[in-house]
């Protein structure tokens, strides 16, 4: 029962965001991938075989994810800012591949600073224009990122 009803908070939480705020969700959804993916790493600094494929699952989703944040980017009115974004989150998913493939925790830690650095970021922004003008708020989000 109490799934459910989280399931339901986190739908309507979802269907009712702006998208700054969705922008932030994604970025916290591949945070905690990555966060996930880090735990399964044992002291000796490889990860036990039980765990290999919830440590793919977990790089896969932030992949996801950041392909997400990738096709949200708008191009057009974007401009500079969501081309740098673009170039960002493409070298993240590779670096996230090879991370996947050859085990490699300082790659993740790496990606997973960069991603912190980028939803503080956002989360400014989108504080910043909860309080503005409706007319500000559009057009401070049009960067998309």
């Amino acid at each position: 029962m109490y799934t459910n009803a989280y399931t339901a908070y986190q739908r309507t939480n979802i269907n009712t965001a702006t998208k700054g705020r969705l922008i932030v969700l994604l970025y916290e959804g591949a945070v905690k991938q990555l966060t996930q993916a880090v735990s399964l790493f044992e002291p000796d600094g490889k990860i036990q075989a039980k765990n290999i494929e919830q440590f793919g699952n977990c790089l896969q989703k932030a992949e996801k994810i950041i392909s997400e944040l990738e096709v949200s980017l708008d191009m057009e009115k974007g401009g500079e800012i969501a081309k740098n974004l673009m170039s960002l989150y493409l070298y993240f998913n590779e670096e996230l591949v090879q991370a996947n493939i050859n085990k490699d925790k300082e790659k993740i830690l790496a990606i997973m600073k960069m991603l912190k650095d980028l939803l503080d970021s956002w989360r400014q922004i989108v504080a910043t224009t909860a309080n503005a003008e409706p007319a500000q708020a559009g057009s401070r989000l049009s960067i998309q990122g």
